[in-house]
């Protein structure tokens, strides 16, 4: 009997340990994410089935609009509602968005969301457009269960629902546009801090909020990944900073305080976060000796990677992202995208393989530095 009590008093210290904690690697990094992992082989490993390689195609899991018209070949009115507007990573997926568009010819799609990313400001958004009517929406979620029953009822309306960016749940959207696997982002990400500072490098993530979508599976694959491949290094801290440039500033400093010679590296997990933690290194003076590695756009980190400040920055092309998700619309609508299909054709980008069911593969993440950055204007 004590043997039971122990094991489920141990149980219960696991599932209630806090975010921020993360000395034992251990211990799985319990943000809002419980899902699955599957962390890909450690550099010079063989890529092996089960372990990051090609696995079986799951079962279509997307949701389906209800008596949507048939719209093929005609022209539709889409409205694209991100997180929020004023940043410059959606400022790039709305450029693609144009130019898909335009490349087309046959679609009109608008940008309008929140300038603050909340996710009750962006259901607002989404209700609106549904009352308005529009043939399509696009969409990155601020919060994956919270859309859900807004986005779901778009789909009830006969309106096609398509993400990107941030997923919401499968069912409330028809298909998923993923700028990289998660798993893929993870390891680049953590390949870059440990050839930077070594593989017992300790360091502390600053992310946007523990519910949005896709950080939380970035971290929580950076998680298993970190204990097959860097079991020697140390997680400090996870903290939230909302997508705020001034929070995303101070949250840094406040890790570069507490932990000082201990920190070897910050983690910016947003576009607004990674710059922000490299102004914070450079403000304490500390560049060189706290790395910054993280995901962004090369415009807001040229000056960071010129000074040499910052060696990599993880990410894709957000305007190939917005791109792509309005060829994905439209080939939906033209029936050209069904559940089971394994590709769809997407303009100058070629085929993109469809993953994990009913999602788009935009491609791997790609790493900017030094030797590219001028290369890229967005």
């Amino acid at each position: 009997m004590k043997n039971i009590l122990l094991v489920f008093a141990l149980l219960v210290t696991t599932l209630a340990a806090p975010v921020l904690a993360q000395d034992d690697m251990m211990m799985r990094w319990d943000g809002a994410d419980d899902l699955d992992v599957n962390p890909l082989s450690c550099p010079g490993a063989d890529m092996m089935e089960g372990d990051g390689g090609m696995m079986d195609m799951p079962e279509y899991d997307g949701g389906q609009p209800t008596d949507a018209p048939d719209l093929m070949g005609a022209d539709i009115t889409l409205v694209d509602i991100p997180k929020l507007i004023g940043i410059g990573y959606f400022a790039a997926t709305t450029k693609g968005q144009a130019q898909a568009a335009e490349e087309l010819g046959n679609v009109m799609v608008t940008t309008d969301a929140p300038t603050e990313a909340n996710i009750d400001d962006q259901i607002t958004f989404i209700e609106n457009y549904i009352t308005r009517g529009v043939d399509g929406i696009l969409f990155a979620a601020n919060d994956p269960v919270a859309i859900a029953p807004v986005l779901t009822r778009a789909l009830e309306q006969g309106i096609h629902v398509v993400g990107y960016d941030a997923n919401s749940e499968p069912h409330a959207r028809e298909w998923f546009v993923n700028q990289a696997e998660f798993n893929g982002i993870a390891k680049g990400l953590m390949d870059a801090l440990a050839e930077e500072k070594g593989e017992d490098a300790s360091f502390g993530i600053v992310t946007s909020t523990f519910t949005t979508p896709n950080q939380a599976r970035w971290i929580a694959e950076m998680w298993a990944y970190t204990n097959e491949c860097y079991p020697d290094m140390t997680w400090l801290e996870t903290v939230e900073a909302q997508e705020d440039a001034i929070l995303s500033f101070n949250q840094a400093t406040t890790l570069i305080n507490k932990y000082g010679d201990d920190l070897d590296a910050l983690f910016g997990m947003t576009s607004v976060a990674t710059p922000q933690s490299a102004e914070a290194v450079t403000q304490a003076g500390l560049c060189g000796e706290v790395a910054v590695v993280g995901l962004a756009t090369p415009n807001a980190m040229r000056p960071y990677v010129q000074a040499e400040c910052v060696k990599s920055v993880v990410l894709w092309n957000p305007v190939d992202l917005g791109y792509a998700s309005v060829y994905v619309m439209r080939a939906v609508v033209d029936g050209e995208l069904k559940p089971g299909d394994s590709s769809v054709s997407a303009g100058r980008l070629g085929d993109l393989q469809v993953v994990n069911g009913s999602e788009v593969l935009l491609g791997p993440p790609f790493v900017f530095n030094i030797d590219n950055v001028e290369e890229f204007d967005f």
